[in-house]
């Protein structure tokens, strides 16, 4: 009479995260074949058999089982210092991360040349260092600290319009737009269709700028906007009384606006 076949046994989360490897197409394939050896064990399936059905050796699912059974999930995981071993030395490595914030005198900033050449290693080797780490020294942003000594008391005013309007008020956001150009296409554009995107001629007669004032509710969403040939003080005074005009009279208006 032959041995019987030794079933492995685990936890419903554990079982639940074997399937959900052995289903996955984002995980590699090695860590896919694993789950699917475990499972196929944990129905009772012999390690020959196993084999034959993913074509495998028998040593190698045994391998897998026995590891599985010492330490879960984790026996499934590759020992380190597994696969080929690094071509460029960590020191190079750490150099090209921590030094590209640091570029040399008379430079703004280090380029993938530069700092090959600097390191001594090759320009896709940075190139895939930078990446790797989420660097990009091409890259800049600028900001903007307000040098008005009332900034930080108009800074919380504005802050708490959003937060806590004020009851019976209309909190409107108010802004304008120049230099919007007034261009007239030769032809009509056709519209979005499928495999093709809008379409619009290369050609136009452009009748000058326009300025658009828009005044945004922040509760609704809603917008009250104007459009004027120019943008002085003499058309920003007509927005607000547009803005008069078009809002309830029982509320009081609050507006946010640059200067």
């Amino acid at each position: 009479m032959g041995r019987p076949i030794k079933r492995l046994q685990a936890g419903p989360e554990v079982v639940k995260e074997l399937r959900r490897r052995s289903r996955s197409t984002t995980i590699g394939v090695r860590d896919r074949e694993r789950a699917k050896m475990i499972l196929l064990r944990f129905e009772g399936v012999g390690v020959d058999a196993v084999a034959e059905q993913l074509n495998t050796t028998p040593k190698r699912v045994s391998t897998w089982c026995v590891r599985f059974e010492r330490s879960g999930l984790d026996g499934l995981a590759d020992k380190p210092g597994r696969g080929r071993k690094a071509s460029i030395p960590e020191a190079s490595v750490a150099r090209v991360v921590t030094e590209a914030t640091r570029p040399p005198n008379g430079r703004r900033r280090w380029s993938i040349r530069s700092m090959s050449r600097h390191v001594g290693i090759s320009a896709s080797s940075v190139q895939r260092i930078w990446s790797k780490n989420d660097l990009k020294p091409h890259r800049l942003k600028t900001f903007k600290l307000s040098n008005d000594p009332r900034f930080e008391e108009k800074f919380w005013d504005v802050i708490g319009l959003y937060l806590n309007p004020p009851t019976q008020a209309l909190v409107l956001c108010c802004d304008e737009k120049s230099q919007c150009q007034a261009l007239e296409r030769t032809q009509l554009g056709l519209p979005l269709a499928p495999k093709r995107p809008p379409t619009m001629t290369h050609d136009y007669v452009r009748h000058g700028t326009v300025t658009l004032f828009a005044a945004l509710s922040q509760l609704t969403g809603q917008l009250i906007t104007r459009t004027e040939a120019r943008h002085t003080h003499v058309e920003w005074l007509r927005f607000l009384k547009q803005i008069d005009r078009q809002t309830p009279r029982d509320l009081d208006l609050h507006l946010i606006a640059d200067n």
